[in-house]
């Protein structure tokens, strides 16, 4: 193993290690938070300890949560694509020309066209149980459609319908969930 390596090793244990001191202080303290720091160290590279610490012992989301959480996966998603690609795991010429994909997998069209619509109608549901004081669509299902392939919907229904347009971890999560669904698809698109 390399250095590089090494700093990866440490800074996922240093994440691992902040949040469960950050969900300590949150149950035992008022104000007290590392939530900066979190943030911090799972942009350098952190954000798969930070990820195993919640799926291992904070796995309840709730409102207060959900951005963080939003945030740490597509980071751990991002930061592992340019990982395998610095690892080699990609083909000898870097390709961006995404509709390819498109052109050639005509299912992958298929498929993206039917979970944004789904997430728009789920969104819109949402919306006019929320009109209706009924019960509601759990945000983690909205966030969860947009995830799997529908942040488009997702996007759309939430500025056509002015719905969820003042909560972050929509109005920064879903595009942030946008910026890692085009990684993942450029990345597919070059593996060698």
């Amino acid at each position: 193993m390399g250095k590089f390596e090494y700093y990866l090793i440490g800074i996922n244990v240093l994440g691992f290690i902040l949040y469960l001191i950050n969900m300590w202080l949150y149950n035992h303290m008022e104000k007290g938070n590392v939530d900066s720091l979190l943030t911090i160290i799972s942009l350098l590279g952190g954000s798969a300890g930070t990820l195993l610490a919640i799926l291992l012992f904070d796995r309840k989301s709730v409102k207060e949560n959900m951005m963080s959480r939003v945030f740490v996966l597509c980071v751990f998603v991002i930061q592992l694509v340019l990982f395998l690609m610095y690892k080699g795991h990609h083909a000898e010429v870097l390709n961006f020309e995404i509709w390819k994909v498109f052109t050639e997998h005509k299912y992958v069209l298929i498929y993206l066209g039917i979970i944004n619509l789904v997430t728009f109608v789920a969104f819109a549901i949402d919306k006019m149980n929320a009109i209706g004081h009924r019960s509601r669509i759990r945000i983690v299902t909205l966030l969860g459609l947009s995830f799997i392939g529908g942040s488009l919907g997702g996007l759309l229904a939430m500025y056509l319908l002015h719905h969820k347009t003042t909560k972050d971890y929509f109005t920064v999560g879903i595009p942030l969930i946008i910026l890692m669904q085009l990684v993942v698809l450029l990345y597919v698109l070059n593996i060698g």
